[in-house]
């Protein structure tokens, strides 16, 4: 069984740093991609920030220059800082992973979510 397990969050008036963290644990062969999707009220959830397992990434074009994704491969960790936050970043932001177990089967899966509120 696999878990991902978030951290961070929080509120933070805009201008402000964040930084969100996920720890993947359980049957894990590989972990092939890591990264963050957030949702708004009322919006449809969207990527913010992906990483390879080989270090390639890729972010929202919302996010580029102010959000910095990275992981720690040995330790199964990803981390997004979040800086010069936004009202509009406000969302509850969701780890996912792509991951391979022992069986050679590929599944994403997802963290519980972490609110992060920019606000005045």
């Amino acid at each position: 069984q696999v878990q991902l397990v978030e951290s961070g969050g929080g509120l933070v008036q805009p201008g402000g740093s964040l930084r969100l963290s996920c720890a993947a644990s359980g049957s894990i062969s590989s972990i092939d991609a890591m990264g963050w999707y957030r949702q708004a009220p009322g919006k449809q959830r969207e990527l913010v920030a992906r990483i390879t397992n080989w270090g390639r990434t890729n972010y929202a074009d919302s996010v580029k220059g102010r959000f910095t994704i990275s992981r720690d491969n040995a330790k199964r960790t990803a981390a997004l800082q979040m800086n010069s936050l936004k009202p509009e970043d406000t969302a509850v932001y969701y780890c996912y992973a792509q991951i391979s177990d022992y069986g050679g089967s590929s599944n994403d899966y997802w963290g519980q979510g972490t609110q992060v509120t920019v606000s005045s």
